[in-house]
């Protein structure tokens, strides 16, 4: 097999991994009938109201995240995340039913989202770590990469079906079928050998668990940095569903299959950039940096594109440079944390990343509100780019090479410097 997808050899990954591409699918319709909803049917075009809801979704990553790692160091991974796909499915099922009966009003559309955050907070860093135990660690890598190809094949189409979908029976049939998609999952952990699994060894009961993972990510330089830049980044560079609402509605007055669309071109990008991480056999800084400036740039100039098929072509870098960064960044935090304390710093920088976007996306979308779609674009690109310029210049100073030759690195095959 291709050392593209060396980690599809083990049987139990490549039921995860089908299991997973139908539920990523049913989650992407279900963003993008989230947004419409809140959007067109119960607002008059709040970006505000995505906003909070979008906010309501991350923020309980920020507040349960870490105590999801605790939970996933102690206990089985599987089975917690048997209950979690469960309890996402059932409040996508709820909110199904109300919009196809009529009566969903706004307070429904956000408790459903806390619910949803809640749910997705205590299985995001189980969901992590478990590639792990999949694979082993000489994958890991390569399993990383090929998960990223999975969710970013289901966000180049799932939006485009929400789309079409959305304009042609409405937003409740969209939800119900995410609400469905679970079942995917639910069934591959079934179907999954234990036997065939490499468990970590459960981390020993104590108080203060949480606590130490913060003192263990506190004591290493290299992941500070990427906790500080993937906080940045989250809160500022990665709102796109809320910006490409408000751009797709109020600066190019194009409808939900429109909008739908700019979803599906931008995972064109991502699923570029997740295919040839998995290429690379380790993470290498210059990526990391690279994808940071990256997106920082790209989605400066698509807060200038004048029309609606240019500011699309635009997301197809931003896209790449995206995916490039988290990828690096994930694996960077799979590969060089001890096993006992792979559950918390994946669920610590999952709470840094998804809680940015819980600060941020309300931020966001009231820039869009008040000052127009542009201004929240623009702002969100300076303020990624300016925090990409200095992390090169703190790479630079605790180097040995020169700013120059760092941000050269960026940009070319070379030795990278230790963080």
């Amino acid at each position: 097999m291709s050392a593209m997808f060396r980690a599809l050899e083990n049987r139990n990954y490549r039921i995860w991994a089908s299991g997973a591409l139908v539920s990523n699918i049913g989650t992407w319709m279900q963003r993008i009938a989230q947004d419409w909803l809140v959007l067109t049917v119960l607002t008059n075009y709040s970006g505000a109201a995505v906003g909070i809801t979008t906010g309501l979704q991350f923020l309980p990553m920020l507040l349960l995240g870490p105590y999801g790692g605790v939970l996933a160091d102690r206990y089985r991974k599987r089975v917690i995340l048997l209950w979690t796909q469960l309890a996402m499915g059932l409040t996508g099922l709820a909110l199904g039913l109300l919009v196809v009966t009529g009566t969903a009003e706004l307070w429904h559309a956000y408790v459903a989202a806390l619910c949803l955050g809640i749910a997705s907070a205590v299985d995001a860093p189980s969901r992590q770590a478990f590639v792990s135990e999949l694979v082993g660690q000489d994958n890991i890598s390569n399993a990383v990469a090929l998960n990223s190809a999975s969710f970013n094949t289901a966000r180049l189409t799932g939006p485009a079906i929400a789309g079409v979908l959305i304009a042609w029976v409405g937003t409740g049939p969209v939800f119900l079928l995410n609400a469905a998609s679970f079942g995917a999952v639910i069934i591959s952990l079934f179907r999954i050998r234990a036997s065939e699994l490499a468990p970590a060894a459960p981390a020993s009961k104590g108080k203060h668990q949480v606590a130490e993972g913060v003192r263990y990510v506190r004591n290493r330089p290299d992941l500070v940095l990427i906790m500080v830049l993937v906080g940045i980044l989250g809160a500022f560079g990665m709102n796109f569903p809320i910006i490409n609402a408000l751009m797709a509605t109020t600066e190019f007055g194009v409808g939900a299959g429109e909008f739908g669309l700019l979803g599906s071109i931008m995972a064109v990008g991502t699923l570029a950039g997740a295919l040839l991480a998995a290429r690379r056999a380790s993470p290498r800084l210059r990526f990391l940096l690279g994808g940071a400036l990256g997106l920082g740039a790209f989605t400066l100039l698509g807060s200038v594109s004048p029309s609606f098929w240019l500011y699309a072509a635009v997301l197809i870098p931003v896209g790449l440079a995206s995916i490039t960064f988290l990828n690096s960044c994930n694996t960077s935090i799979q590969l060089s944390v001890e096993p006992q304390f792979r559950g918390r710093v994946l669920a610590l920088y999952l709470a840094v990343l998804q809680g940015g976007t819980a600060v941020g996306a309300p931020l966001m979308g009231w820039i869009g509100s008040e000052f127009g779609a542009r201004w929240a674009v623009a702002a969100g690109g300076i303020i990624v780019l300016l925090a990409a310029v200095a992390a090169v210049v703190v790479v630079s100073r605790r180097s040995s090479l020169s700013f120059r030759d760092n941000l050269r690195m960026v940009f070319r095959r070379r030795r990278e410097p230790a963080l």
